[in-house]
């Protein structure tokens, strides 16, 4: 079996002024004088309308601070009061949705989303009477993230299959677009957070997904679309922003050449594609050279290759368009929950042969680093700066537990030893693995982790960048040790959160494991039968286009 080799890197330089004078430890912005707002009234509305701004920070007096809606900022005259946790002012002609921010002294608060009912888009329903599904109720009325919420109504089906949730998302609009012409999308419920826990004809009970905001709901099934029901995202402890979408085209093969073989054989091959994710969206297959046995099958493309004969040859390829954003998050880490209702911290705080967070060594080493601390995020920084300071990062090749003993780390090994640490101390935490691209659009395998907060979602972090393990024609960050806490750059494709464990077709198969390629999953090949001999050769990631908003 033959391996793909590696390539060079490069990552755009992206800053973001979390980080003032060096006062703000880490990630946590330093946002005591930016204006916060808690909600606004109503959600929904039309122009003329008087909208009620609550929240805190905003001034005593007006001054020269004002707010936004959809980037529309009110005249002077609209303004009927302003105090220091109260505005109400009318609302100016709009477009459709847009974001309402309040800004006082060159900052800028939190967003919330208002929506103007004079335009709201009328979803494309079901052409058979009576059959498209329809929420009447969302119980309860807001929620935070991972939090269990219940949809009642009609029409839903009696399965999931190919049905889904969606919730609004919404991106940082670009400098070239204005603010006036960017509409919230949506983020479906995901699988890997456990999203779907019941679901019938009139009632589906699900999680909230990381990366939903205030704003609309909407059941989609094969027999039509909902009309969107409001809903509001509450508790949140900090801020996530998405911006700088960067659209890619990627393509990549796998070529089989069979020695000898006779029928009846069988050979399986599970194929990664692109994961989905709050930062990673909109995946689209271009192309494909053969229809696939199983579609979407566990975060892979499953083919099946029967009967294949002696000495010939044949080539699966795909290719697929995807858009990734640059992920930066904020957050106060007073405002943490230490306890939630959401399966994610039982799950992914289990020990498993990549991340031994049960061996006495790991468990030792990681209540060494965190000592009586018992905020989450502070354990999970701290875990993150021992592993830069206190390892030696090279192309060194090892497991997580080595990587522990031996006080040396590469990409792969550095992200599996830090979910480790976490999960011995009770903080949920994931490998990631995938691919970087580099100013030639070359790309090469890497690996990152995250981490579950409650009421928040999950936060990238990339320790083997932070402590300067780079490739060549790689940028680093300029704060690398600073940077990668918390946020994410987007020139990089993902194609597994966690690990992916599949289970063998055949239990006589014999099957065939890729260690450290750009997926973590347990099975890539499967042969059954009177497959005596044969090789096979995963290409490399081959980025065949780049869009840049």
């Amino acid at each position: 079996m033959k391996r793909p080799g590696g390539g060079s890197f490069a990552l755009k330089r992206i800053w973001y002024g979390l980080f003032v004078s060096g006062l703000c430890l880490g990630l946590y912005a330093c946002q005591e004088d930016a204006p916060l707002m808690s909600s606004i009234d109503p959600r929904i509305g039309m122009s003329g309308d008087i909208l009620t701004i609550e929240g805190r920070g905003f001034g005593a007096e007006q001054h020269e601070s004002y707010i936004t809606i959809a980037g529309v900022p009110p005249t002077a005259s609209s303004y009927l009061s302003w105090q220091d946790d109260r505005i109400t002012v009318r609302i100016p002609a709009l477009g459709g949705f847009g974001l309402v921010y309040v800004h006082k002294d060159g900052k800028k608060s939190n967003p919330l989303l208002f929506s103007n009912r004079e335009t709201m888009p009328e979803l494309v329903q079901s052409q058979v009477p009576g059959v498209a599904p329809q929420i009447t109720s969302v119980k309860p009325e807001s929620g935070s993230i991972g939090a269990l919420i219940s949809l009642q109504g009609s029409g839903f089906g009696t399965s999931r299959e190919k049905s889904g949730v969606f919730f609004t998302w919404n991106a940082e609009a670009s400098p070239a677009a204005p603010e006036l012409m960017q509409e919230p999308e949506m983020v479906e419920v995901f699988e890997m957070e456990f999203g779907y826990e019941f679901w019938s004809e009139r009632e589906i009970r699900l999680r909230i997904p990381d990366g939903a905001v205030s704003g609309n709901i909407l059941v989609q099934t094969p027999r039509g679309s909902s009309k969107p029901f409001f809903f509001t995202i509450t508790g949140r402890p900090g801020t996530k922003t998405f911006k700088e979408k960067r659209s890619y085209t990627i393509a990549y093969t796998v070529d089989i050449q069979v020695q000898e073989a006779k029928a009846p054989n069988t050979l399986y091959l599970w194929i990664p594609r692109p994961i989905s994710s709050a930062s990673q969206r909109n995946v689209t297959l271009l192309s494909r050279s053969r229809e696939p046995f199983a579609e979407h099958y566990q975060g892979t493309t499953l083919f099946q290759l029967t009967d294949l004969a002696a000495n010939t040859g044949t080539r699966m390829s795909l290719s697929y368009l995807v858009d990734v954003y640059t992920l930066e998050t904020s957050l106060n880490r007073q405002s943490l929950r230490q306890s939630g209702d959401s399966p994610i911290p039982s799950v992914y705080t289990l020990p498993s042969m990549l991340i031994p967070s049960d061996n006495p060594d790991v468990v030792a080493a990681a209540n060494a680093i965190i000592g009586r601390e018992r905020n989450p995020y502070v354990k999970a920084r701290m875990v993150y700066e021992w592993l830069i300071s206190e390892l030696r990062w090279a192309p060194v090749h090892n497991s997580a537990l080595d990587a522990l003993m031996q006080k040396q780390a590469d990409a792969y090994s550095g992200a599996l030893l830090f979910c480790a640490l976490a999960r011995a101390v009770a903080i949920p935490a994931i490998p990631v693995s995938g691919v970087l691209i580099n100013r030639a659009r070359m790309s090469s395998r890497h690996y990152w982790a995250e981490f579950w907060i409650e009421g928040f979602g999950w936060i990238p972090l990339d320790p083997c960048l932070a402590a300067g393990l780079a490739p060549e024609d790689f940028n680093l960050h300029q704060e690398p040790g600073v940077y990668y806490f918390g946020n994410l750059d987007n020139q990089r494709i993902t194609f597994s959160r966690g690990q992916e464990l599949l289970s063998q077709m055949d239990p006589r198969g014999r099957i065939t494991v890729r260690n450290r390629d750009y997926a973590l999953q347990n099975l890539w090949e499967e042969a059954i039968g009177g497959i005596e001999s044969y090789s096979s050769l995963w290409s490399d990631i081959t980025i065949t286009g780049m869009y840049v908003q």
